[in-house]
């Protein structure tokens, strides 16, 4: 009998019996709660919006901390994640918070891709986690969830309507992470508009089919509040670290020349409402929904992708093992067909590369035979022309000894004249006044 089998005939089997005393099982919640206080928890958030927005101004305030960071400018060339993790502590309980923005999202002429980032990095973290879940030795408790849990996406208090870049941003969002849209800076337009605005922005959002996230009302602990804040999204809030008095308290505020907005007074904006659901009664619920629903359709995509089921085409349960030979041996045979694909490529090429050589040789013994022959015919020409220089050299030298010879008899006949001619004046005196 398969153990799916025997566990399902155990859970149909189960029944509900008395106890006749006190066990001790009712400290389950209290042993939870410990143990989740002293390991700590950790919560991701993913600011989305145009610069200037105030994004990091909103969560010093939501945190009531100043928390690192440089100002980003309107010259990035594209969009850029700046992720940072910091741990906090409020009485015993430790948070490791990590605060995820958009540098240069919104500030780029052409911003059809501007999405694509936001979309990337969360993907790698959903497949961060599911590589450490599929390891043979995993350590999930200690490992540092990077998956996000929420996405404030910070609007532009423009009071007209959604930008198309909103639009699609969500839309490519709304199914990897829990969106809760706000209205930044609502004090930028007045109370009429803002309330127009809303319901401008969330008349928007249904009729292009995109899924925020929803405060949960099947717990009665929360139901009413949940739903009466369901009624108010998007959140109009303002962020302010400074602290003004106001009466005879220090408040969080902002000064105009007109008057001042308190940051915690729900008259002015919305800021009080979105701490209570996104910290104080929803936190959880959000880390629940980011693994549940966003990472659960991330990672059954991944395995289908790799071939894994939960039944057969008869409907019977699958076998881990039996997917994992049937994957090996489909992987093994697509591995067979492509060292054969790639030996028979091989041997083609090898073979136009032994012809190519042979017509390279072939070539070569032509241009050799060539020049040979050139060769030959330039020596003989060559010895022809010695020879003809030798014979005239020859020709030369027999001249020259001709000459030699006639010059030297030339020579010998003048000087017997000389001397003839010298005796004849010695006896004729006559002939030396002449």
């Amino acid at each position: 009998m398969a153990a799916t089998d025997i566990a399902r005939q155990v859970g149909e089997g189960c029944r509900t019996v008395p106890l006749a005393g006190h066990v001790g099982f009712d400290s389950l919640p209290d042993q939870l709660v410990n143990k989740s206080v002293s390991q700590g928890f950790c919560f991701n958030i993913l600011c989305v919006g145009e610069t200037g927005l105030g994004k990091s101004t909103l969560m010093d305030t939501l945190f009531n901390t100043k928390f690192e960071g440089e100002p980003a400018t309107h010259t990035q060339p594209g969009v850029q994640l700046r992720s940072n993790t910091y741990d906090l502590q409020e009485s015993n309980v430790g948070l490791k918070l990590t605060i995820v923005s958009t540098v240069g999202f919104g500030d780029q002429i052409n911003k059809e891709d501007s999405y694509k980032p936001i979309v990337e990095f969360i993907d790698a973290q959903f497949e961060a986690y599911l590589q450490e879940e599929l390891k043979i030795r995993r350590v999930l408790h200690t490992y540092h969830d990077s998956r996000i849990h929420a996405c404030l996406y910070f609007i532009a208090p423009t009071g007209h309507s959604l930008k198309s870049l909103d639009l699609v941003t969500m839309k490519k969002l709304d199914s990897k992470v829990n969106i809760i849209p706000i209205i930044a800076k609502s004090d930028a337009i007045s109370k009429s508009e803002l309330t127009k605005f809303k319901i401008k922005i969330t008349s928007e959002l249904v009729s292009n089919g995109v899924q925020i996230y929803q405060f949960p009302t099947d717990d009665e602990s929360v139901a009413e509040i949940n739903g009466t804040m369901n009624a108010h999204l998007p959140f109009a809030v303002i962020g302010s670290t400074e602290e003004l008095k106001i009466g005879n308290k220090m408040m969080k505020a902002r000064q105009y020349p007109w008057g001042t907005v308190q940051v915690e007074n729900e008259a002015h904006c919305d800021f009080v409402k979105l701490r209570e659901m996104l910290i104080r009664v929803n936190m959880e619920d959000l880390r629940e929904q980011t693994h549940t629903r966003h990472y659960e359709l991330y990672r059954r995509c991944k395995l289908e992708e790799m071939g894994f089921k939960d039944t057969d085409p008869d409907s019977k349960p699958f076998s881990l093992q039996e997917t994992y030979e049937a994957k090996r041996n489909e992987f093994l045979g697509e591995l067979q067909k492509k060292e054969e694909e790639m030996r028979q490529m091989f041997v083609q090429r090898v073979k136009e590369k032994e012809a190519e050589l042979k017509e390279a040789e072939k070539e070569l013994h032509e241009k050799f035979d060539c020049l040979k022959k050139l060769h030959q015919d330039e020596k003989k020409k060559l010895e022809d022309k010695k020879k003809s220089l030798d014979d005239e050299v020859n020709a030369f030298k027999q001249r020259k000894t001709a000459a030699e010879l006639l010059q030297s008899q030339g020579s010998q006949a003048g000087g017997s004249q000389t001397l003839k001619r010298d005796k004849e004046k010695k006896n004729n005196p006559w002939l030396c006044t002449e």
